[in-house]
């Protein structure tokens, strides 16, 4: 939330935080890339983000916008709503979908330790993935590790260990969207 700077308001010092007007600008201009951000998230994506629905349909809003200079406004327009949303909440949504962030790096290895633990472990680690994940179809689950094994004992190219990868990805962006709920 942004704070303004106390004018000639009668105000004692200590309920005032004051602020640059640049500090202001600065808040705006990163709100503002927020909502740039958001317009620019997969709908399965945006439906992941917290915030309200005024502000879901302004973000939608945004992909029908062709008008460079409205587009410009519109991020604007964008950056005031946030002022109003929980936009640490928001950000942090975001992050989990932005490649460059640590919060994505983080979880993607996770996944990739997962798969790796999965081919070459026994069945206490596909026990354990499932105790994890207990919306996994296990039969599923058995087929995609025997197909990626058997793929790494003949040495050929590791297709059948992409799609275990984009299993494991399902179920947990799944886990996610029931803990949300």
């Amino acid at each position: 939330m942004i704070k303004r700077k106390a004018g000639h308001e009668q105000l004692e010092h200590d309920d005032i935080e004051e602020i640059s007007k640049s500090e202001i600008k600065r808040q705006m201009h990163a709100l503002q890339e927020l909502g740039k951000q958001l317009s620019e998230l997969r709908p399965d994506q945006l439906a992941k983000v917290p915030m309200s629905e005024h502000m879901r349909r302004a973000v939608e809003e945004s992909r029908r916008i062709s008008s460079h200079i409205a587009l410009k406004r519109h991020m604007q327009y964008l950056g005031k709503l946030l002022r109003t949303e929980d936009s640490e909440a928001i950000q942090a949504a975001v992050d989990l979908f932005d490649a460059s962030t640590q919060a994505h790096n983080q979880r993607f290895h996770a996944l990739e330790n997962w798969r790796e633990r999965l081919i070459t472990g026994d069945n206490n680690t596909v026990q354990s993935f499932i105790e994890t994940y207990p919306e996994c179809d296990i039969q599923h689950l058995r087929q995609l590790i025997r197909n990626a094994q058997r793929e790494r004992e003949q040495q050929k190219p590791p297709a059948h260990a992409r799609k275990l990868f984009r299993y494991l990805r399902e179920m947990d962006e799944l886990e996610d969207d029931t803990l949300e709920s």
